[in-house]
């Protein structure tokens, strides 16, 4: 039987071997979930690589010689709290698309904006999942983790999750923390006022409208499906992990310059300005369907989402994105920063 390899657990089909691997598609009770702990504990000096569905990282090509556990716990159980706001508790393999399109039958509002976000439940706290001016954040009420510095299960209310843009107390300290469940309070509401003028353009309503919560899960699909924004394995595109490059952190110096040369500029939720990633890619010349590197190039819908092929390796990826930024940042003095984390053995950069 062939070696099990980080490329057949990750949507961009690279990295090497593996040492053991767990699947945990049936462990929901927390109870068991103890047992198992206390069983990988046993092989691991540190807490094992968990990985959902693969969607967010890129493995190393010397793969990872310890305990994997593979994710897929399923389950959403739902208690009414008031007359219209739902307690939504969720397991964390279960993937997020299903949760969204759940909610989108139930009519609770809150997280319709993130259809078509891949990966799952589990990994949407970590990243603080987003898109089209929603984020997990604005929904999580708790999340549930094992804790392998201390050997017990902890909850965490969302206040004390950090959640920033992208960001969170657990992508801080990897290896830390496995997410087990999460708890969101959704409402029997129309949808979140639509903020960001291209879903108000795709639903045909001002903005601030609140259309039904289906409307807008369908309409946030239907423009992330035009922008080449769904990870399709069908698709021209298969091996991706969406975008590449969080959109950079500048100052209001820098916004100004940029602004008035045509990069779109925001505050995120904290408050601080970003500039576009995709437009400072091609700004140095990077277009949709044009090669990267050897084996890499961007998708054929989007300068951000940068694809694999053929027998490209790991680290000539990682090089890649590197080189990307290096032209970035030569060219405007902004440093972006790689959205999708890196797991398993990788030697040090020069």
């Amino acid at each position: 039987m062939p070696q099990a390899t980080l490329a057949s657990l990750t949507t961009l089909r690279l990295g090497g071997p593996l040492g053991t691997v767990l699947d945990l598609s049936d462990l929901s009770d927390l109870a068991d979930w103890r047992d198992a702990a206390r069983t990988i504990s046993t092989r691991e000096q540190n807490g094992p690589l968990v990985l959902g569905h693969g969607s967010n990282v890129i493995a190393a090509d010397a793969g990872h010689p310890g305990t994997v556990v593979v994710m897929n716990t399923r389950g959403i159980t739902a208690q009414r709290l008031t007359g219209t706001t739902v307690a939504v508790t969720v397991q964390a393999g279960h993937p997020l698309t299903d949760l969204v399109q759940w909610a989108a039958a139930e009519r609770l509002a809150g997280i319709e904006c993130l259809a078509g976000i891949p990966g799952t439940v589990g990994a949407a706290p970590v990243q603080n999942a987003g898109a089209y001016g929603r984020q997990i954040a604005d929904t999580l009420h708790s999340v549930t983790v094992w804790d392998w510095d201390m050997g017990r299960l902890r909850t965490f209310p969302v206040q004390a999750c950090r959640l920033r843009y992208r960001d969170s107390r657990f992508k801080r300290s990897p290896g830390r923390w496995t997410v087990l469940s999460a708890t969101l309070h959704l409402t029997r509401t129309p949808a979140a006022p639509i903020t960001y003028r291209p879903l108000a353009d795709e639903l045909g309503v001002p903005v601030g409208e609140r259309p039904p919560v289906p409307e807008v899960t369908a309409a946030v699909l239907a423009n992330r499906r035009r922008r080449g924004l769904l990870l399709d394995p069908n698709g021209p595109d298969p091996r991706q992990v969406g975008s590449v490059f969080l959109n950079p952190r500048i100052s209001a110096t820098q916004a100004a310059l940029w602004s008035d040369q045509g990069c779109p500029v925001h505050r995120d939720s904290d408050g601080n300005l970003r500039a576009s990633a995709g437009w400072l890619l091609e700004l140095v010349a990077c277009r949709p369907g044009l090669p990267v590197a050897d084996g890499v190039r961007c998708s054929e819908r989007r300068t951000l989402t940068v694809t694999a092929h053929g027998e490209v390796t790991a680290a000539a990826f990682d090089r890649a994105l590197a080189d990307l930024a290096a032209r970035v940042a030569t060219t405007t003095g902004i440093d972006l920063q790689p959205e999708p984390t890196r797991v398993g053995q990788w030697a040090a950069r020069a």
